[in-house]
C-alpha cells in the first residue's frame, strides 16, 4: 500500500478563545495536486503554516515526506517549497540575486538560469525586485519556491489579488508542474481554480473539513440539480420563488437569486409566469451545471466567499 506524502490526522489549533483547527483529517498522495479549498477564515492557511513546520499545531499527527516539520529541522527544510501568501523581498534586491540567494540556504539546487527562462524572467534578471509587477513578483516566488527541487510544494492561495490574465499565466505554470508529477498543495478559494488544477480537494470550513474527493466526486452530490442564476427587475421573496415547479432551494445574495432546480425546463416556465403575475421582469437569468461551490452552499448554506 502506498504511504502518503502528505498525511494529517485530527489537526487542532487554537488563538485564544478561537478554534481554528478542530480536527483536520486528509493525506496527499506522490505526484497529486490537493487543493484545500474554502473561504477565508476556514482555517486552510493555518492548516498549511503546520504542515510548513511554521506553526505548532496544539494537536494531532503531521507528516511530510515521512518527517515530522517541527522535530525534523533542517532535513524537513530540504525537501519542501512553499509560496505563501505574500513575499516580501528588499526592494533593491535583484531578481539574479534572490534567486542565487535561496540556492545557497540548500543542499542541493537547480541551476538559477534555467529557473528564470522556465518563467520568463530572463529580461528580469537585472531588475529590482520594487520594479517587478504583481505578476511577475509571484513568478519569482515560484521560482524561488522550487529551486531546491522540492519533493511537495505548499502553495497558499498563489493568485490571490492577481488580475485574471496574470491569474491564467500562473494556473499554466501550475499544470505544467502537475504534468511533471510535482506533489503540490494549493490553498484556495477560487472555485475555477480547484475545478481545473486539483486531482483531489478538501472542501473546509470552519476548522474542519466538510467534504473530500475529485472535484467531479463532489460534484456528483449535486447531479441531480442544474444551478440557476437569475436578477430581477424588482425583489421578490425567496419563499415564493422555492415554491416554484422543480426548485429545490433559492437565496439571495446583493440582488443575485441562486436557485437549485431538479426540473430546470419547468422551473423556468413557472418563473415567467409567476413574474407576469407579479408584474416583475427578469434582468439577467444564467444557468450551469453543479460546481464545488454548490457543493458548499448545499453542506452549509453559504456561498464561499459569503
Amino acid at each position: 500500500m502506498t504511504v502518503p506524502i502528505i498525511d494529517v490526522h485530527n489537526l487542532t489549533k487554537s488563538y485564544g478563545a478561537v478554534q481554528a483547527l478542530r480536527g483536520v483529517s486528509f493525506s496527499v498522495d506522490e505526484g497529486e495536486v490537493f487543493g484545500l479549498l474554502g473561504p477565508n477564515g476556514a482555517g486552510k492557511t493555518s492548516t498549511v503554516e503546520i504542515l510548513e513546520g511554521l506553526r505548532p499545531p496544539d494537536g494531532g499527527l503531521v507528516s511530510v515526506c515521512g518527517l515530522d516539520p517541527q522535530t525534523s529541522g533542517n532535513a524537513f527544510k530540504q525537501e519542501i517549497g512553499a509560496v505563501l501568501q505574500s513575499t516580501a523581498l528588499p526592494d533593491k534586491i535583484r531578481v539574479n540575486e534572490a534567486l542565487t540567494m535561496f540556492a545557497s540556504f540548500y543542499t542541493r539546487h537547480r541551476e538559477t538560469d534555467g529557473l528564470l527562462k522556465r518563467f520568463g524572467l530572463e529580461e528580469k534578471r537585472n531588475a529590482f525586485y520594487s520594479q517587478l509587477s504583481g505578476g511577475q513578483k509571484q513568478r519569482l516566488a515560484l521560482a524561488m519556491s522550487l529551486v531546491n527541487e522540492p519533493r511537495v510544494l505548499f502553495l497558499d492561495e498563489p493568485t490571490a489579488g492577481l488580475d485574471p490574465q496574470v491569474r491564467r499565466e500562473i494556473y499554466d505554470i501550475i499544470e505544467e508542474l502537475k504534468h511533471e508529477k510535482k506533489t503540490i498543495l494549493l490553498t484556495t478559494h477560487y472555485i475555477e481554480e480547484a475545478e481545473r488544477l486539483c486531482d483531489r480537494v478538501a472542501i473546509v470550513d470552519q476548522g474542519r473539513v466538510i467534504a473530500y474527493g475529485t472535484p467531479r466526486d463532489l460534484k456528483q452530490r449535486a447531479a441531480g440539480t442544474s444551478r440557476i442564476e437569475l436578477r430581477l427587475a424588482r425583489p421578490e421573496p425567496e419563499e415564493a420563488l422555492r415554491g416554484l415547479e422543480g426548485v429545490a432551494d433559492c437565496r439571495a445574495t446583493d440582488g443575485l437569486y441562486l436557485m437549485h432546480s431538479t426540473r430546470v425546463p419547468q422551473t423556468i416556465v413557472s418563473l415567467v409566469k409567476y413574474l407576469e403575475a407579479q408584474g416583475n421582469e427578469l434582468a439577467g437569468l444564467e444557468i450551469a451545471a453543479p460546481s464545488l461551490e454548490d457543493v458548499f452552499l448545499e453542506l452549509t448554506g453559504r456561498r464561499l466567499r459569503d
